[in-house]
C-alpha cells in the first residue's frame, strides 16, 4: 500500500491523463452520467416515497374506512335504495366477531360555525374517540388531544388545527384554556394541531359523546375506521367487516353500494410495490450504465498501454516487476472511475436541490425532499472502485505480457 502514497504513481498518472485529455474526458463522460442517473432517479424516488408517507403517514397503513351507501338490491322485504346508516352497535360487532382487529375507530362529522371575539366561519367538525390518536396520530403543537375523561363526562372541550387557531387567536396568544363558541356553545380550547395532509386542514374535534349531544345523532356513526394488526390480512379484514354488516342491516350479500369503503392498506401495498419496482428499475438502468462507462475506461486504457509499449519495456528492463506494472494501470482505472463518479454524485446532488427547490415545495408537491442516503453513495463508491478493479486487469495483465526487448525494439 505504501506505493499510493508516492509522488510518482501519482504523477505518472497525471502524465497519462494530461497527454490523452480528450480521450480520457470522453471516457470519464461515460461513468459520470451513470452514476449521475442512478443518483438522480433514486433521488426522485425517495421523494415521491416521502410525498406519499406525507400524504398518509399520520393514519396507521393497514386500515380500511368503512361507511353506510346506498342499497342497490332488494333484500328479505326491503326495497332498492334503502339508505344504510352505521351505528356503534356495528362497531362492537366487529370487534368481537373479526380476527385480526386492532383498533376499530367510530367517527362523526358535521359542519359547524365557530365565533370568537365578532369573528365567525364554518368548518368541518368531527366527533370522535382518543383512540383516534392512536391511527391518526395528530402531530400537536401544544395541549392534548381528546382523552377519556373528556367521553365519559360529554366534556366541552375543542382541539382545533393550526390553520383555526391562526384565524381566531393572535401570533403569541396561548389557546390552551380559552373559550370559544361552536354552534353558539362554549367549548375549552385543550390543543392545537399541525394540519395535516389528509382530509381538510380547517377542522376540529370534539369529544364523541358531546358530538351525539350537539347534533342529536343518537347511536349512528358517520363511518368508521377499521385497523388490523400486523400480521393481518387488511384485505380479508375488509371483506369480514363488511359481510358481518350486510347481515347486521340486512343487505343482499352482493350489493356492492350498501357498504362503501377504502382499503388503505391495499393502497399503500401498491404504492410500496411500485416504489421497489421503480428503485430496481434504477439501479438495473444505473449499474448499466456504469459497466458501459467502466468498459469504455478499460478500452482506453488498453489503447493507453499500447502506446507505452517502450515506456513499459524500458521499466521491465530496469527493475520493474509485472506486479509493480500491474497495480500502476490498475490504480489508474480506479483512480479515473472514482473521479468520474465522484462528479456524478456531485451532478446528481445538485439537480435533487433544485428539483426540491422548485418542485418539492408545497402541500401538493409530488416530490419531497428528494435525497439519497449516505449508505447508497457508499455502495455506489464501493461498486465503482470494484468495477474499476475488474476492468483495469484487463489492461493490466496485457501490459505485463510486454517482452522488456520485443517492447525496445517497437
Amino acid at each position: 500500500m505504501r506505493f499510493l502514497f508516492e509522488k510518482d504513481t501519482w504523477q505518472e498518472i497525471y502524465e497519462s491523463v494530461r497527454k490523452n485529455k480528450m480521450r480520457t474526458f470522453i471516457t470519464v463522460i461515460g461513468v459520470t452520467w451513470g452514476i449521475f442517473l442512478l443518483v438522480t432517479l433514486l433521488g426522485c424516488a425517495r421523494g415521491m416515497e416521502n410525498s406519499f408517507n406525507r400524504l398518509f403517514g399520520d393514519f396507521a397503513t393497514n386500515s380500511v374506512f368503512i361507511w353506510g351507501g346506498s342499497t342497490e338490491k332488494a333484500f328479505h322485504g326491503f326495497q332498492e335504495g334503502r339508505r344504510v346508516r352505521l351505528n356503534l352497535e356495528d362497531v362492537e360487532s366487529i370487534k368481537r366477531e373479526i380476527n385480526g382487529i386492532e383498533f376499530v375507530v367510530p367517527r362523526n362529522r358535521r359542519s359547524g360555525t365557530i365565533t370568537r371575539n365578532f369573528q365567525s366561519g364554518d368548518f368541518t367538525v368531527n366527533g370522535d374517540f382518543p383512540v383516534l390518536d392512536k391511527v391518526q396520530k395528530k402531530n400537536l403543537i401544544i395541549g392534548r388531544f381528546i382523552n377519556q375523561q373528556d367521553i365519559d363526562k360529554k366534556r366541552k372541550m375543542i382541539v382545533i388545527s393550526e390553520e383555526v387557531y391562526k384565524q381566531y387567536f393572535n401570533e403569541k396568544e396561548n389557546p390552551i384554556g380559552e373559550n370559544i363558541e361552536l354552534n353558539q356553545i362554549n367549548f375549552i380550547v385543550v390543543g392545537v394541531f399541525k394540519n395535516g395532509n389528509v382530509g381538510m386542514s380547517s377542522e376540529i374535534h370534539i369529544p364523541f359523546t358531546t358530538f351525539q349531544q350537539i347534533y342529536n345523532t343518537g347511536q349512528e356513526i358517520g363511518m368508521m375506521m377499521v385497523t388490523g394488526k400486523k400480521d393481518s390480512d387488511i384485505k380479508q379484514v375488509e371483506l369480514d367487516a363488511k359481510l358481518l354488516i350486510k347481515n347486521l342491516h340486512k343487505i343482499h350479500p352482493e350489493d356492492t353500494r350498501a357498504i362503501g369503503g377504502f382499503n388503505l392498506g391495499k393502497e399503500f401495498e401498491k404504492m410500496n410495490g411500485f416504489l421497489t419496482g421503480m428503485q430496481f428499475l434504477t439501479w438495473f438502468v444505473g449499474i448499466a450504465t456504469l459497466i458501459a462507462g467502466v468498459f469504455a475506461i478499460g478500452n482506453i486504457l488498453l489503447i493507453t498501454v499500447k502506446e507505452r509499449t517502450k515506456e513499459i519495456g524500458i521499466r521491465r528492463a530496469i527493475g520493474a516487476t509485472p506486479i509493480m506494472i500491474k497495480r500502476q494501470i490498475i490504480l489508474e482505472a480506479v483512480t479515473l472511475a472514482l473521479v468520474a463518479g465522484f462528479l456524478g454524485i456531485v451532478g446528481g446532488g445538485l439537480v435533487l436541490i433544485l428539483i426540491d427547490k422548485f418542485f418539492g415545495q408545497g402541500t401538493d408537491a409530488v416530490l419531497v425532499n428528494p435525497s439519497v442516503s449516505v449508505p447508497i453513495v457508499f455502495v455506489s463508491v464501493i461498486i465503482l472502485a470494484i468495477l474499476g478493479t475488474l476492468i483495469g486487469l484487463i489492461p493490466a495483465t496485457k501490459a505485463t505480457q510486454i517482452k522488456p526487448i520485443e517492447a525496445l525494439n517497437s
